[in-house]
């Protein structure tokens, strides 16, 4: 698969911001509505669910589909850059119900197919979401897929130590937000020098913005807290063996969220389900840098169109 360069210089379409209020949570929002569209892509983030990481990739998947879907990306709850939750904490399954609430609400309408795009954690909330949406949902991709415990991770078992004490989240949140207090010159020198080398402009405004915040970074410590105990359980091989058709995985080469031993499970398990490897060093945060995200992008697009012509012959 070429990648389209040509994207990375060219201009394209901005992706809208906007807020949504989605059963009594507000809800950050991006999108681009296409004129008259015959899909509409849904896709959810990981964890941090700042939706704002994702723009290049929601604006590169737009162009690559040619025009003919709208892309919508619904934020994690609180993950925000405004408390408007108030210092509310959400869980993994608040989350789910959440995105298949975004589908009753918003969604309910539309008669065009409904494709789910899942990253990481949201790769799981996909799963669970097509499983509540059976009619309006025709295809489900899961980008570095987190599905399950990677017992062979020390960086998740670290991070599972630190989720669970909430004395130790408390602490690092404070620590975080107190960056916030920096002047925004200063604060985004030290993302760039520390995290953001090579991210995107878009990634670097993001990480100022939103996980400078207090309540966002205790609701990413709590919600993977949620995710450990739930993804201690055996995924859900019955489902995804009948609608093997109907997903489609991305693995990274050195992921420890969806390490290649996984995909080997999901292969035994569920024969046939469509599983790749990316192999361009774009890691599990691909979003971060625009390279990363045109990739995964075409790799996307490709998926959904090669899906909907061996659906419609």
């Amino acid at each position: 698969m070429g990648v389209d360069d040509s994207l990375l210089s060219n201009g394209r379409k901005c992706a809208n911001f906007r807020l949504c209020k989605l059963s009594n949570y507000t809800s950050e929002i991006l999108e681009i509505q296409a004129d008259d569209p015959s899909l509409h892509v849904l896709f959810v983030p990981g964890n941090p669910g700042v939706i704002l990481f994702y723009k290049d990739f929601v604006e590169f998947l737009y162009e690559l589909l040619g025009g003919t879907a709208s892309v919508t990306a619904i934020g994690q709850v609180s993950h925000s850059r405004k408390d408007w939750e108030h210092g509310r904490l959400f869980s993994l399954q608040e989350q789910i119900d959440h995105k298949i609430d975004f589908i009753k609400e918003e969604l309910q309408d539309i008669e065009i197919p409904i494709i789910l795009v899942g990253h990481s954690i949201g790769s799981y909330i996909s799963v669970e979401m097509f499983k509540k949406s059976l009619k309006k949902v025709k295809y489900c991709v899961g980008l570095y897929p987190f599905l399950t415990l990677n017992p062979h991770s020390r960086a998740q078992l670290i991070i599972a130590k630190i989720a669970q004490s909430q004395i130790v989240a408390a602490a690092l949140s404070y620590l975080t937000a107190s960056l916030g207090l920096l002047p925004v010159n200063v604060l985004r020198f030290i993302v760039k020098k520390s995290l953001g080398k090579s991210w995107s402009s878009s990634a670097v405004e993001a990480a100022c913005s939103h996980l400078s915040q207090y309540h966002t970074m205790r609701n990413v410590l709590y919600m993977a807290m949620t995710e450990f105990k739930e993804l201690a359980e055996t995924p859900d091989w019955t489902f995804l063996r009948e609608r093997k058709d109907q997903c489609a995985f991305l693995f990274g080469v050195d992921d420890h969220w969806g390490p290649l031993q996984l995909l080997e499970e999901i292969s035994k398990q569920v024969p046939g389900i469509s599983l790749f490897i990316e192999r361009e060093n774009h890691t599990h945060g691909f979003c971060c840098t625009e390279a990363g995200s045109l990739w995964v992008a075409e790799h996307v697009a490709n998926l959904i169109k090669n899906h909907m012509v061996s659906t419609n012959q």
